[in-house]
């Protein structure tokens, strides 16, 4: 069982779209199945001529708050479930959608004031919960952490219905807030020399001079440069690798097109420009190349991996597709929707594979071999030990300098303990 969360704006305009065929026709037998409408008459109101009147009834609370009303006061819920177990009847369903409106607090059990909300079903598998985010009593409910409760409680439901194992999964993160911060630039100037501006702390300080940069202090402030007399092709290796470990320790890095060694793909890649889709074929030839176990392992921890797998950038990239999509367009419901149940879906995939890397190092070993305890470090951090890869480019440069090459801790030569979700 997966829920999709969204907050639009219009009601009228969700209550119509969910009853009408849909964008691919798949909206059949539209009809309400639970609410509670604190008073007002949901059950005559949910009928297509009646919906204007629905929507009316749904917003009052939000019409009263006036001013203090937030701009997206609709709080729309889509729950699917399992297409390999046998459907919910309407009934049952009901009961699903009063413990999730419960567990977020759009309706707790027992609480008179609580939101306006409408289930409606259009489709098999598919219901939707619609409700308004003021209260009865004039307060607001708070959605921040609505996200993470639907999920967690879908989980207990379908592990009561025997649905999957009881035990731990990972969840999906909620949306973040994140700081905006500029970008740190790397560039090629007129004198020959490459430069970084932006890097004004600590951590990406230390990882350019770990990539073979000079550090400069003056009052222009912190900047980092390659001496003029490097090698061009030196310049390029040194720039792409700094970036790369910057972005390992999830700096944003606007890097010169001269100095991207990714760029300078010959014009007869086959590829082109889904370096994305390029990278999951390197990923696929590993796992096929695996002599063992262990081989093997390592190279599907490159899509598992619960921070920086490509299953996890695939799940972040769909749920900001779809959250952008309601940016840019608040009638999208249903391409949004999509997106979001994508996004939801690669959670499940995620789910169905978690604790598979110690089985995975076991395949084709002898049942009487025992495992080779791993080595594993804790003390540097997932960022910190993905951005001390020792580039051989600035290891020359170094010695061209005469300054020696910074050592390499014997942390980063360690796979650190993936964070729990």
């Amino acid at each position: 069982m997966i829920a999709h969360l969204q907050r639009v704006r219009d009601t009228a305009g969700l209550l119509s779209y969910l009853y009408e065929p849909g964008e691919r026709g798949n909206h059949v037998s539209p009809r309400l199945i639970a609410g509670d409408g604190h008073g007002a008459p949901i059950e005559l109101l949910a009928e297509t001529g009646s919906l204007p009147y629905l929507a009316q009834a749904l917003d009052a609370p939000v019409k009263r708050l006036g001013a203090r009303a937030p701009a997206r006061s609709t709080w729309v819920c889509s729950v699917r479930a399992d297409p390999r177990r046998p459907d919910f009847t309407d009934a049952q369903w009901a009961a699903v959608l009063r413990r999730l409106v419960s567990a977020t607090g759009i309706a707790p059990d027992g609480d008179p004031d609580a939101c306006r909300w409408v289930a409606l079903r259009n489709q098999p598998r598919q219901v939707h919960i619609v409700a308004t985010l003021a209260r009865e009593d004039g307060g607001l409910h708070h959605s921040y952490r609505d996200a993470f409760r639907l999920q967690t409680e879908c989980r207990r439901i379908a592990a009561e219905l025997g649905h999957l194992a009881t035990g731990s999964y990972p969840t999906s993160r909620a949306q973040e807030t994140s700081v905006p911060a500029p970008p740190i630039t790397i560039s090629s100037e007129s004198s020959g020399s490459v430069v970084v501006k932006g890097a004004n702390d600590d951590l990406s300080a230390m990882i350019l001079r770990h990539a073979g940069f000079q550090q400069i202090q003056d009052w222009h402030g912190r900047r980092h440069r390659l001496p003029t007399t490097t090698p061009v092709a030196d310049q390029v290796a040194i720039a792409s690798h700094a970036a790369e470990m910057l972005r390992s320790a999830r700096y944003g890095v606007d890097l010169a097109s001269s100095l991207d060694v990714a760029r300078m793909s010959t014009p007869a890649d086959p590829v082109g420009h889904y370096a994305a889709g390029a990278s999951l074929l390197q990923i696929t030839d590993r796992i096929r190349s695996a002599e063992n176990g262990a081989d093997l392992q390592r190279a599907v921890d490159q899509l598992l991996h619960p921070e920086h797998g490509a299953l996890e950038r695939v799940r972040e990239a769909l749920e900001a597709a779809g959250d952008h999509i309601n940016d840019l367009d608040d009638e999208a419901y249903g391409l949004a929707g999509r997106f979001g149940f994508a996004a939801d879906f690669v959670v499940s995939a995620q789910s169905e594979l978690v604790d598979s890397q110690d089985e995975l190092r076991r395949v084709g070993a002898p049942s009487r071999s025992q495992p080779r305890p791993g080595t594993r470090s804790s003390d540097l951090s997932v960022s910190q030990s993905a951005a001390l890869a020792v580039s051989p480019a600035a290891a020359r440069a170094h010695a061209g300098t005469g300054v020696p090459s910074p050592a390499t801790p014997p942390q980063s030569a360690a796979r650190p303990v993936p964070r729990s979700r």
